[in-house]
């Protein structure tokens, strides 16, 4: 099951690309159109929904981001066809991601960690991921992203979120992490 990388790097920068947030840390709340999921964001988000495939279908990725300050902040859903194995399709995106951001893998020890949510399913794919890893351009950049998945009636709705930054505060991804609610 692959996840084509370049098209999801394509829509988290396409996305955050336009996006200017000024001033930095304005928490606002922000929906996904078609579902319940929230979240909160530091700043004012651009919004871009592109289909890419996902577990050899294509699926709708929703994705909002925005800058505060030098970070780079994005949350990212998508839901997928009924009988979808999500654990499989999380994999794919997790290395897909950390593939896009040159993290050294496998991982060391201490930089994965399970990510248990209240309304969200108990994979072993549900995971939080802090590690450094490399801008395109080629410069040193750490990353803090997790994982996680919501049933929604028969589907699975897939959630990632991503901080990039130089120094990532504790209270940035902290706080993103946890205004994320099915």
């Amino acid at each position: 099951m692959r996840i084509h990388s370049s098209a999801l790097v394509a829509c988290l920068f396409g996305a955050l690309t336009l996006s200017a947030c000024s001033p930095a840390q304005n928490w606002r709340d922000v929906a996904f159109e078609g579902t319940a999921l929230k979240a909160q964001l530091p700043c004012k988000p651009d919004r871009t929904t592109r289909s890419v495939p996902m577990g050899g279908v294509p699926v709708d990725l929703q994705v909002v981001g925005c800058e505060s300050g030098s970070a780079i902040v994005a949350v990212m859903s998508a839901a997928l066809p009924a009988g979808s194995d999500a654990s499989a399709v999380m994999a794919a995106w997790q290395k897909a991601t950390l593939d896009n951001a040159r993290v050294a893998q496998p991982l060391a020890a201490g930089q994965q960690q399970a990510w248990p949510r209240p309304g969200q399913l108990p994979l072993a794919t549900a995971v939080r991921v802090q590690a450094p890893g490399l801008r395109a351009s080629g410069e040193p950049v750490n990353m803090d992203a997790v994982w996680g998945a919501v049933a929604e009636g028969e589907r699975v709705r897939l959630v990632h979120a991503v901080v990039y930054d130089d120094k990532i505060t504790a209270q940035l991804a902290s706080t993103l992490f946890e205004s994320i609610r099915p």
